[in-house]
């Protein structure tokens, strides 16, 4: 009777949060801080810890990056052949630092050389007359007169690094299908630097797949279209990556973790955090510190990258993330999801080409990881975590979910919220989703579900609608 009492007992889960901010939540937490006040806060978009943080050291006019920003989708929106995958761009604040540190430096070359790699860069300058900088985004887009859908073939995909003849790439970076972020600093008037994320360019691919417009669009926009773009509901230029502070976004974003402890009668969920974004070359060592791993996002063009592969479907703790899922077949060079475990030690490793990679063996003993696709699954404003993804062990991902929209109207004693950034698991996935702001009530969305530690009692908040319920020590409110 005891044994089943315990297991009855509520579970937690988290969703993707801010590691800073959470910090600040449980100091509030455990003092009995005005958690709602806080949140209004930060949440406040108009408010002056907004503007401080996203404004405050800002080097180029709203105005001219909504120009920038604007004239980006209305060209990849318009491109011929037409493209099913076309990524709707926003703007990024910490591309538009990088682009600002490297424009001051006053080189007429791409760079900075640590941060190429990761990102695409075009450049752009003039004298005489004023222009305004939309007319240096025009001038790169009009390349595609060089350009022969799917790979270029009049121009010299090298250029303009080793150039001889048209110039083309300033267009392909300009309409890259997954290059969905953009920051640029109009520098003095005649220096435009614009760096684009993820990376664009990789030799080989074709700037987006051919089809019918928002046909071929990732999962995490979840079927949204505007303009032939594959949309996701936000535009604003100061706000595009940081359209949900208090929940955090998947690029430039850490994650919180949390300890597991090990309960007399039934063990607790594994620590397994949302989906992270990594490069291609990240080792798993510098990534999973727990038990159990995480889930990674994967850039595209991996196949290029010179991340080390050690192992065959068991792979060495040195191995890069994202290669590793390329050579199992998980992902493909386009990037995407991918679920990574611990396997505990493993004598030897084996050595095969797969899918365009080559991995290493190695016949000494090492701790070893499996890669394995994401599950997705549709769920209703219903569920909860105790009928989806019940405890087990030993302990196993949930799937990436998908939340219908319009969560805030159901029947709140169906759909019970239990808890403030730290859920029952006997809460409404979905409703949990809305009341932390990982999603929009009038959208809906993927979101991924974190377990952790249960808890002795949960906090009650109102947050975007909805009013969440206490559980512990101070009863049920």
């Amino acid at each position: 009777m005891l044994l089943l009492c315990l297991i009855q007992m509520p579970v937690s889960f988290a969703l993707p949060f801010n590691s800073s901010l959470g910090e600040m939540l449980d100091k509030y937490m455990d003092e009995d801080g005005d958690l709602g006040e806080m949140l209004d806060k930060y949440m406040d978009e108009d408010g002056d810890a907004w503007k401080a943080k996203q404004r405050g050291k800002r080097a180029i006019t709203d105005s001219d990056a909504q120009l920038i920003l604007d004239l980006h989708n209305k060209l990849r929106g318009q491109v011929y052949p037409p493209a099913s995958n076309m990524e709707y761009m926003v703007w990024d604040t910490e591309l538009e630092r990088s682009a600002e540190e490297w424009a001051e430096t006053c080189l007429w070359e791409h760079g900075p050389a640590g941060l190429l790699p990761q990102i695409g860069q075009n450049l752009g300058a003039h004298w005489g007359r004023y222009q305004p900088p939309t007319f240096h985004v025009q001038a790169w887009y009009d390349e595609v007169k060089d350009f022969s859908y799917p790979y270029p073939q009049e121009c010299n995909p090298y250029c303009p690094f080793r150039c001889s003849g048209p110039v083309c790439t300033h267009y392909t970076q300009v309409v890259w299908a997954t290059s969905s972020r953009v920051g640029c600093i109009w520098a003095k008037a005649v220096y435009l630097v614009c760096n684009y994320s993820p990376k664009g360019n990789w030799w080989g691919h074709a700037p987006y797949k051919h089809g019918t417009p928002c046909s071929a669009c990732p999962p995490s926009y979840g079927g949204g279209c505007k303009n032939n773009l594959c949309y996701k509901g936000t535009s604003n230029p100061t706000t595009g990556t940081a359209d949900h502070l208090v929940a955090g976004i998947l690029l430039l974003l850490s994650f919180l973790r949390f300890s597991i402890k090990l309960s007399l009668f039934m063990s607790t969920f594994c620590s397994c955090s949302a989906a992270q974004l990594v490069t291609c070359d990240t080792k798993l060592t510098d990534q999973c510190k727990g038990t159990t791993c995480n889930r990674y996002e994967c850039p595209a063009g991996c196949l290029d990258a010179i991340g080390k592969v050690v192992g065959t479907v068991y792979y060495e703790m040195h191995t890069s993330v994202c290669r590793a899922g390329l050579h199992a077949g998980v992902i493909d060079n386009d990037g995407g999801w991918l679920d990574v475990s611990r396997q505990g030690r493993k004598d030897y490793f084996i050595k095969s080409y797969k899918n365009g990679v080559q991995s290493l063996g190695k016949y000494q003993s090492a701790n070893s990881f499996t890669v394995s696709r994401v599950a997705i699954q549709v769920i209703t404003c219903e569920t909860t975590v105790a009928v989806l993804c019940p405890y087990q062990n030993p302990a196993r991902h949930c799937p990436r979910l998908y939340c219908p929209r319009n969560c805030v109207e159901e029947n709140p004693r169906i759909s019970r919220v239990i808890g403030t950034r730290i859920y029952s698991d006997r809460s409404s996935i979905c409703r949990a989703a809305v009341h932390a702001g990982v999603v929009r009530n009038e959208v809906g969305g993927y979101i991924d579900v974190m377990p952790v530690d249960k808890r002795k009692h949960y906090i009650a908040s109102y947050q975007n609608g909805i009013s969440s319920e206490r559980y512990g020590l101070f009863g049920i409110k």
